[in-house]
């Protein structure tokens, strides 16, 4: 070890967040009636790692604060040393200057010439994609099987032949019929359609209907704007002959398109075109520490070289809007985020959800509290620029820098929205350990802590827990996570890639799903 290197073990217990702060979160676990030098006072229970400790006397009904904000109110008198948690850091009304816009800060923008590059694919109509698969997708699940058995067809094997194809994935979905025939969940359901039949990570796209479903091909086309042509195909089953004349005519239409699709090689592309879905799932104590703003320090350096990036998940920003609104490019921008709050409380009101204050078993384990404590930890994937947009799910992101989708935070619901819109890389934190992937656009995985990391090594892109272990900045971990969204979009396999997860995680938001 070089002289002067920091090692785990000389990390002090605690981490502090904010001078303001009367709790700080243990780093590692932390024995009752053990010391904390740090802060100068002992602990009355066993403190589990990323829990909270009380570092000062919080009266009964007085503020719990986390990052210089109040995460809930004392549920008792607590004493320094006191394990501060679910049992006694209660939620209750806060209230709110949204100040919209007062902290708005624009990114400033390299110039054309000083921004990064990375190795994409140029579409005719000026985006670029990461990754060049055709999509096998359908109107409704009468079609599903219709599409899985052409993407099978399309083995390693015989894809060897179109080198530069990525891929042929399905896209199923349980919709399509059996709903009504305009509104918002059909809307939300072409919109998503559309939205990945026309990604740029899609060379090629195959539309399968069963003929006579409400979703369509007549409606579905006069829906969405979309037109036929070399490389959007369609195949009816009831007209063609039934499944095995369906899957017969979706392989010879497949195979017309993916010699088109194999013409396309990857050429240097600005940065600017990446567009980065943020998401976070199975959070920890240690999310908000690590994952999450490490992450948001590589949204910030993405929006210096004209990238994009797409915070969501609404009702896990519950809580803390007040925060959001006044980084709003304008009241207008803020107002349209403070619109998607109430829809969502109006729409759970009542039921058993987080939006309504209780986390899930995970994130309790964890050592969350609260949504509100989530929250705060959350929104730090999206760094600290200007808000730019508010788009509503798998609407297409048109602005640059940061924006705002609403989404619920059920993590394949919310990616697949992102996509829709135009994500073509996804940004996934986690602490506890999530496995997701997702086609078109791959998914990097951030890992919180250290020690999940290493139990988790095969699902996870990047080790955070540097940060929590004392032996990285947040800004090296940033620097580290930008060069990981250059390499995986410029072609390297990201790990759930390499597995082969994501086909199943297409996820249309059917509404009834409360985040």
């Amino acid at each position: 070890m070089a002289q002067g290197e920091r090692t785990v073990s000389d990390a002090p217990a605690t981490i502090r967040l904010d001078l303001a702060d009367n709790v700080v979160v243990a780093r590692r676990d932390i024995r009752a009636g053990e010391y904390i030098a740090a802060e100068r006072v002992t602990a009355a229970q066993d403190i589990p790692a990323g829990h909270k400790v009380a570092t000062a006397r919080i009266a009964q009904g007085a503020p719990v604060l986390k990052y210089a904000t109040t995460i809930g109110f004392a549920g008792a008198d607590c004493a320094p040393g006191t394990y501060m948690h679910v049992h006694n850091v209660l939620m209750d009304e806060v209230q709110k200057d949204y100040r919209f816009g007062e902290a708005y800060r624009a990114a400033e923008v390299l110039p054309p010439g000083d921004r990064a590059r990375f190795m994409g694919y140029a579409r005719p109509d000026g985006r670029v994609g990461t990754r060049n698969y055709i999509g096998i997708f359908i109107t409704v699940n009468c079609a599903a099987t219709v599409a899985r058995r052409i993407a099978a067809h399309f083995t390693p094997e015989r894809l060897s032949a179109w080198p530069n194809v990525d891929g042929v994935v399905p896209f199923i979905h349980q919709q399509g019929c059996g709903m009504e025939a305009a509104g918002e969940p059909m809307d939300l359901l072409r919109r998503t359609l559309a939205g990945y039949i026309t990604h740029a990570n899609i060379g090629g796209a195959l539309i399968c209907s069963l003929g006579c479903e409400r979703n369509s091909l007549e409606r579905f086309f006069a829906a969405t704007a979309l037109e036929t042509g070399a490389a959007l195909r369609t195949v009816r089953m009831q007209s063609v002959g039934g499944t095995a004349a369906a899957i017969a005519e979706g392989i010879r239409l497949v195979e017309e398109m993916v010699e088109a699709a194999n013409a396309l090689q990857r050429t240097p592309q600005s940065v600017e075109h990446i567009t980065v879905g943020l998401q976070c799932g199975g959070s920890d104590g240690f999310s908000g520490l690590s994952a999450n703003p490490a992450l948001g320090r590589a949204v910030d350096l993405l929006a210096c070289h004209g990238g994009t990036a797409i915070l969501s998940e609404t009702p896990e920003l519950y809580g803390i809007e007040h925060l959001l609104t006044a980084r709003a490019r304008d009241e207008a921008t803020g107002r349209a985020f403070l619109e998607r709050i109430r829809w969502w409380l109006d729409y759970t009101d009542g039921r058993d959800v987080q939006m309504q204050g209780v986390v899930g078993p995970g994130n309790q384990d964890g050592g969350l509290a609260n949504v509100i404590e989530k929250a705060l930890g959350g929104a730090k994937k999206g760094g600290s620029t200007g808000i730019e947009a508010v788009y509503r799910y798998a609407e297409p992101v048109t602005a640059r820098g940061l924006v705002i989708m609403d989404t619920p935070g059920y993590d394949p619901v919310a990616a697949t929205g992102q996509i829709a819109g135009g994500a073509n890389l996804i940004c996934f934190t986690t602490g506890r350990g999530s496995c997701f992937g997702s086609y078109p656009a791959p998914t990097v995985k951030l890992a919180s802590n250290s020690p999940m990391y290493a139990r988790m090594e095969g699902d996870m892109d990047v080790n955070c827990g540097p940060v929590i272990d004392g032996t990285a900045s947040l800004d090296e971990l940033g620097q580290a996570i930008l060069n990981e969204i250059i390499a995986v979009a410029s072609g390297k396999r990201s790990k759930s890639e390499a597995m082969g997860i994501g086909a199943e995680e297409f996820a249309p938001w059917p509404i009834g799903v409360t985040g």
